[in-house]
């Protein structure tokens, strides 16, 4: 029987032995981080952290993890879950509605692990795909989008309003480009396999490690 939570736990202990001390780490957001900044506070070793979210900072300072506000530093790692992982490496993020921050922070580091259960790779990505959108002309960017649902949650921390694209998926990276053609459309929650190095899914009492991309 799956158990998810101990599969999280695994992989992100997993990922929190890839760090080393001096290391300046982006932290994800969810439920699979969480397990990440136990294993990390546990190691007790000298790095400098970037959360993507509120949630993450404040559980992340309480463990004696050191935070510090993002500039244009150069990060050494991001580490982070997923909702959907495809067999080529392509993600679905944002289920916690931090995908913009998360992006941004992926792209920043030399190396993003994704951590997951054995319940996020899929054999093809399917809808929800996750959204940030402008406040500004927002029903303008819905008519746009089409089939979309806006969440019924607070704001991004930066002021975007939560969506979900919950149309016809089909190549992500065409729907991912036409995301980003979309005038309104602050980010998507579809991440490319260029951005990610590798993933570590834990898979009963093991951890599956498979390499993305080289750093």
């Amino acid at each position: 029987m799956v158990d998810p939570e101990n599969e999280k736990r695994l992989a992100a202990a997993a990922a929190a032995a890839l760090v080393e001390e001096g290391m300046a780490i982006g932290l994800g957001t969810g439920s699979t981080v969480e397990h990440l900044l136990s294993a990390l506070a546990a190691r007790n070793i000298d790095v400098l952290c970037v959360a993507t979210s509120p949630r993450t900072q404040r559980r992340a300072l309480e463990l004696g993890l050191r935070v510090e506000h993002f500039d244009s530093r150069s990060l050494d790692m991001a580490i982070d879950g997923a909702d959907q992982i495809s067999p080529e490496g392509w993600l679905v993020k944002g289920g916690g509605s931090a995908h913009t921050r998360e992006k941004v922070v992926a792209a920043t580091a030399q190396r993003f692990v994704v951590i997951a259960d054995s319940t996020k790779p899929v054999d093809s990505l399917h809808p929800p795909v996750p959204l940030e959108l402008l406040a500004f002309g927002l029903e303008s960017t819905l008519a746009r989008l089409g089939t979309v649902r806006v969440r019924d949650v607070p704001p991004s921390p930066d002021g975007g309003v939560i969506a979900d694209f919950t149309g016809e998926l089909g190549d992500p990276a065409h729907l991912a480009a036409w995301l980003e053609q979309t005038p309104g459309v602050i980010e998507h929650g579809l991440f490319p396999p260029s951005m990610v190095t590798s993933i570590l899914v834990g898979r009963g009492d093991s951890v599956e490690r498979i390499d993305v991309r080289s750093h």
